[in-house]
């Protein structure tokens, strides 16, 4: 389908719509609107499945498109309980290749030019409202035991902290995740940046959505295909 024209996606998609209901059409048209690459989210060597399935839930909840999962010595399978299905209308993008695969992930995001955000106090840490959010902004969270690793620490261009008021040191990722996602995700859609899909990423998320509502979509795209 990556050698498709936007038109031909276009039509295709427009098929595969045929076949679902008007409320889920009209659902699928109201939600594209809200949602963003240009906040994503970074999960390393996360342990607990089902803090990071939180963590994809909240991120279909605040319209933060794809997640990004580096397996280094775990390897992630989301809990459908938490997540709730929300998995599928996301993009997950796995690094798996190395023993280590922070730095490629890191590399790969800068070269769509995200600026690599740690989630982690640190001496040259910044507020929420501080935070820049002009270009886009990959946002790093680690392990709930550790937190994140020294690599990713290292490696980072930015780092990124919640104001605590009390005895406990820190949140764990599903609430840490939620709060900054919901600063975040705000403060993006009030600013004047151009933070929305653009119109080939609205067509391919809206294709990918609909094949996992329809039965059999493979069959149906290929008959489809067929008659281009």
């Amino acid at each position: 389908m990556a050698d498709l024209s936007l038109k031909n996606k276009e039509e295709l998609l427009n098929h595969l719509l045929e076949l679902i209901s008007d409320n889920k059409r009209q659902l699928f048209e109201n939600i594209i609107q809200y949602r963003t690459r240009h906040i994503t989210v970074v999960l390393e060597d996360i342990f607990q499945p089902h803090n990071a399935s939180a963590v994809l839930r909240t991120c279909d909840c605040f319209g933060i498109q794809d997640v990004h999962i580096i397996e280094n010595k775990n390897e992630y399978e989301v809990n459908p309980d938490v997540a709730l299905g929300s998995s599928k209308w996301l993009n997950l993008f796995k690094y798996n290749a190395t023993e280590n695969n922070t730095i490629d992930t890191f590399n790969a995001l800068r070269k769509k030019g995200y600026r690599i955000v740690a989630t982690t106090p640190h001496k040259n840490d910044c507020t929420l409202d501080e935070l820049n959010l002009d270009s886009k902004v990959a946002l790093v969270f680690g392990t709930e035991l550790n937190g994140l690793t020294e690599t990713a620490i290292n490696n980072a261009d930015e780092f990124v902290k919640i104001p605590m008021f009390g005895f406990t040191e820190s949140f764990n990722i599903s609430v840490s995740a939620a709060i900054i996602l919901h600063h975040l995700s705000g403060k993006l859609r009030k600013s004047s940046v151009n933070w929305e899909l653009t119109e080939m990423e609205k067509t391919d998320t809206k294709l990918n959505w609909v094949k996992n509502v329809v039965k059999r979509s493979d069959l149906v795209e290929q008959e489809f295909l067929k008659n281009l």
